[in-house]
């Protein structure tokens, strides 16, 4: 297959995967195993747009036309490969994690889940390998759409009130925000393109290019910059599967990605350096700090994990507004970074669900002892999420500190050094609970063959699927540590075209 080919499959295969789930509705097994094929051919086509790449092609394609000059168009560049590979690998991955939860839970409505995730997959790509703005504003609206069903999957008042609460942030932003952004940058630049260096140079004022930017950063809601990031904690109503989605394959990342996207090749690193984009790395720096002390005060285990991701989320925006090359080479990896490290910490509250269920911090007392693998996964993902090596979140951190402390942006430096000091008091108590703590007196007892209550997989970990999808994370969360190579190769090509 060619590039061009494989550029347009990244797109298409995950749509044609959601028909025939649709039709496979009364054969669970062969609807499944299509949902896992079609991940698998999507990763591949990822794969031979990064190859063609690295072998200096520019691989396009124009899908349709939408307006006059402005076509419905697929471009590969660096940072685009880079979200891409992300969200079709983690797709296989959390295919097999889905099969495994949403069985063991009996959830209804499966064929429904599995369709809408195949369409919101497709859109992530169609955001990834955007051509332009106006491409990636449509991908990113069908992003939401998509995933609305899957917030509000279970059907209940509370999930109901939680999809209105996604769909009224997500779309009111983007629609009064975002969208005006788009048409101010047509005015101004007469071009929607994405181009190395920006395409607003010369164009703007300074004081009008400050407001533009604040345009786009508030209209993008998917990055969950305070005050328009209830929609994320409001989301985990759904099923884990769905949180993982949310959390670490799609919507979030394709908020905090058209963020640098937009820094990178709309403005462009000199023209915001000139000073219209100093107020960014203030209200990154106050998300992270805010979002992680709020955090702190959560006893529910998805919760804790959704404030977490608002936090993790600004690190991306922080490193891309520094502005120095190294720093934003650190918000592209923490794209990847935080992907695998969140996924495996969704997947791991999952799995504590499935087997014990149980969902409050104070009730993993000794859990540890009981599900060793998922708690092993676990600590791997908090370790990330805190920046310790030998994790992937070292690595990002480490870069946008260093391209802080060389920028002089001493802000910068003092939110990362403060907001790790946070993730440890937030993550390192549940990994203490769950190895170092004895479970419950009771507990214990029905343990050891007394009559608690609970479910088939009290005893144990969750099904194998899931803990094998946990367990696979967690590895790459780790092989990301000591095998960087191609997504900092990546990197660097977003800074240095």
């Amino acid at each position: 297959m060619s590039a061009e080919g494989a550029l347009a499959a990244s797109v298409l295969v995950p749509l044609g995967a959601a028909a025939l789930i649709g039709l496979l509705d009364r054969w669970p097994n062969v609807r499944e195993a299509a949902s896992l094929l079609a991940g698998v051919a999507l990763f591949a086509a990822a794969i031979l747009v990064a190859r063609a790449h690295f072998a200096g092609e520019a691989p396009a394609v124009e899908l349709v036309p939408l307006l006059p000059g402005i076509p419905l168009m697929l471009r590969a560049e660096p940072l685009g490969m880079v979200f891409a590979l992300v969200a079709s690998g983690l797709w296989i991955v959390t295919t097999i994690y889905s099969i495994g939860y949403m069985r063991a839970n009996r959830e209804t409505h499966q064929t429904r889940f599995y369709v809408c995730f195949a369409i919101a997959l497709a859109s992530t790509m169609g955001v990834a390998f955007a051509g332009n703005m106006v491409t990636l504003f449509v991908f990113y609206e069908a992003l939401t759409l998509s995933t609305y069903p899957l917030v509000a999957h279970h059907g209940t008042e509370e999930a109901k009130r939680a999809g209105r609460v996604y769909l009224g942030i997500l779309l009111g932003t983007s629609i009064a925000l975002q969208l005006m952004a788009i048409v101010w940058t047509w005015f101004a630049a007469g071009t929607l393109d994405f181009a190395p260096g920006g395409i607003l140079e010369g164009r703007l004022e300074g004081g009008m290019t400050a407001v533009l930017l604040a345009l786009y950063v508030f209209g993008i809601g998917k990055a969950a910059l305070m005050p328009f990031h209830r929609w994320l904690p409001a989301a985990m109503v759904a099923p884990t599967p769905v949180s993982a989605l949310l959390h670490a394959v799609a919507v979030v990342k394709a908020g905090v990605f058209t963020v640098v996207k937009v820094i990178v090749y709309v403005f462009g690193l000199d023209l915001l350096a000139a000073g219209p984009g100093a107020w960014l790395p203030y209200a990154a720096g106050f998300t992270i700090l805010a979002a992680s002390l709020v955090a702190l005060r959560q006893e529910n285990l998805k919760a804790r994990l959704a404030y977490s991701t608002v936090s993790q989320l600004s690190y991306v925006v922080l490193g891309a507004a520094v502005l120095a090359p190294l720093s934003v080479l650190g918000a592209v990896l923490h794209i990847a970074a935080h992907a695998f490290g969140k996924i495996t910490l969704f997947f791991a509250a999952g799995s504590i669900y499935t087997a014990a269920h149980k969902t409050q911090i104070s009730d993993l007392d000794g859990i540890g002892r009981r599900m060793p693998w998922t708690m092993g996964a676990f600590a791997v993902g908090a370790l990330s999420m805190i920046g310790l090596p030998p994790t992937a979140g070292f690595l990002s951190k480490w870069f946008m500190l260093s391209g802080a402390m060389g920028a002089q942006a001493w802000v910068a430096v003092g939110v990362i050094v403060l907001s790790t000091l946070l993730n440890a008091a937030y993550f390192l108590p549940i990994v203490h609970r769950a190895f170092f703590r004895a479970p419950a007196a009771a507990e214990a007892h029905a343990g050891h063959g007394g009559h608690g209550h609970g479910h088939a997989h009290d005893h144990g970990e969750a099904p194998l699927p899931v803990v094998g999808a946990l367990t696979l994370t967690a590895a790459a969360t780790l092989a990301l540590f000591f095998w960087p190579d191609l997504f900092l190769a990546l990197a660097r090509a977003v800074v240095v075209p």
